[in-house]
């Protein structure tokens, strides 16, 4: 019969050592023995091998050979989905929960992973669904309070929850109950008591996770896995957790912003070009079908401010861009940036001082995409360099009007300036991704025209297509004076 025992195994060679070492004993790298399971026979041979005689047909140690099958020959069947109750989590899957995958979802602490999920898990138990949600860091009773606060889920109180760290009896609760949607809150609690490891150690996650795989896939549930992240925002554990679930979701956002975006890295039954928006309110999170309506609306018509027509995934997403320029005490001074990459903000600043004639080497320059969304994108560039350029200058961005009439008096304000495009090394605008797709979403909220490479095809044209020539209530450069525009 066989018996369970542990190793150390080196990640980078394979040396197995009985005990943890600092340094592996076969390569010498260090920090790389993790803790494994591993089971012996009775006559002591490990299934690693090195006990088997090698010679001919020794390679499969008696194992009767596969037949391959050809692809075209291989019959696949339609697997229906699990409809979640929110649009937006269904778009980011793909169309629904997979029954038998494992998705693992990240995210910062105090972000709404829970709540997210706890959401979830109700319109899946008022839908019908066998629902079971195992809390690993929370009482049951602090779950409950979280969903007496979800007065829009009619089925939050309704989710059975296991309050458990055991790995043995989760595994047994999954068997007895066979829900359909399981919620583990969070893999890096749970442990298995025949590793000696703490709970999120490397071997402990993984072991975990490998077995939860295998009850999940062999009784269909759909199981999801909340994640820890580093303090750089990684996912937290060993690397081969990522590898092994079917889907990577990450929820991102300001806990002080009340805008949340939910992303999905890997996945295997769908895009990962697909990105929802929530917003945090008292009650848990609302879903926001139409964000560049929200913030259109909240754009301010004030120097420093341009709206980005933004790809999130496959849908157009138009959101504002703000920079402010003051002049610094400091050598270096400050770059300042929420919501994109540091290093294309320095990059789109010196192509500004290069090739457009404005320097920021004795300011300081902060730069925010305001509603906490963060845009990785290169057609973000051109809106960072105008609104940097209005702040520095002063004016108000337009497009051949004289800028924003005072609302007080009675006027109509001008639209914003929407943009987008790819500044490129030696000043010249780069087309992007989705550009008509771009433009039309700019359009239906009356932004026209928008500054794009089509209209621009250098940065100092947009520059000086999109700054007036008038000053716009006194910036920089004083009240009745004419801001400059570089020719």
């Amino acid at each position: 019969m066989a018996r369970v025992a542990t190793a150390h195994v080196c990640s980078a060679c394979g040396h197995q050592s009985p005990r943890w070492l600092g340094q592996c004993p076969g390569c010498g790298a260090w920090g790389t023995l993790n803790e494994e399971r591993v089971e012996r026979g009775g006559g002591g041979a490990s299934r690693r091998g090195g006990g088997a005689a090698r010679g001919p047909g020794a390679a499969g140690r008696g194992a009767p050979a596969g037949r391959p099958t050809r692809l075209g020959d291989v019959t696949t069947s339609r697997v229906p989905r699990l409809q979640t109750g929110l649009a937006e989590v269904d778009r980011v899957l793909g169309g629904g929960l997979v029954p038998g995958s494992l998705v693992l979802l990240g995210g910062s602490p105090g972000i709404g992973k829970s709540t997210l999920l706890n959401m979830v898990l109700g319109r899946l138990a008022d839908a019908g669904r066998r629902t079971l949600y195992v809390s690993g860091e929370e009482s049951a009773s602090q779950v409950r309070l979280r969903a007496e606060r979800l007065a829009g889920i009619p089925g939050a109180l309704d989710v059975p929850i296991l309050a458990e760290t055991d790995l043995d009896t989760v595994l047994s609760t999954l068997e007895q109950e066979r829900p359909d949607v399981c919620v583990i809150d969070s893999v890096q609690t749970l442990h298995d008591a025949e590793l000696s490891g703490a709970p999120g150690s490397v071997g402990q996650v993984r072991e975990v996770a490998s077995r939860l795989m295998g009850v999940a896939k062999r009784l269909d549930i759909a199981t999801v896995l909340v994640g820890h992240v580093t303090k750089e925002g990684a996912l937290a554990g060993p690397r081969v957790l990522e590898h092994l679930v079917d889907c990577v979701l990450q929820f991102e956002g300001e806990r002080e912003r009340t805008y949340r975006t939910l992303r999905a890295q890997k996945n295997r039954f769908g895009s990962t070009n697909e990105a929802g928006v929530f917003e945090m309110h008292g009650s848990g999170l609302v879903e926001v079908l139409d964000p560049s309506a929200r913030f259109v609306g909240e754009a301010t018509r004030a120097p420093g401010s341009v709206v980005l027509c933004a790809m999130e995934g496959s849908r157009p997403l138009l959101v504002e861009v703000q920079a402010l320029v003051s002049p610094s005490e400091l050598v270096p001074p400050r770059r300042v940036c929420n919501g994109i990459d540091r290093n294309r903000l320095a990059l789109v600043l010196a192509v500004l001082g290069r090739h457009a004639g404005l320097s920021t080497s004795t300011s300081d320059v902060f730069v925010n995409v305001v509603g906490g969304i963060r845009v990785d994108e290169p057609g973000a560039d051109l809106a960072v360099a105008l609104a940097v350029a209005s702040a520095a200058r002063g004016v108000v961005p337009g497009l051949g009007g004289p800028g924003a009439p005072d609302p007080q008096a009675g006027a109509t304000v001008a639209p914003p300036v929407a943009c987008f495009g790819e500044v490129g090394l030696t000043g010249e605008l780069r087309g992007v991704a989705h550009g008509d797709r771009r433009l039309s979403e700019a359009r239906k909220f009356g932004l026209d025209p928008v500054v794009s490479p089509e209209r621009c095809p250098t940065l100092r044209d947009a520059l000086r297509t999109a700054l007036p020539r008038r000053p716009q209530g006194g910036g920089r450069n004083g009240p009745g004076r004419e801001s400059p525009v570089p020719a």
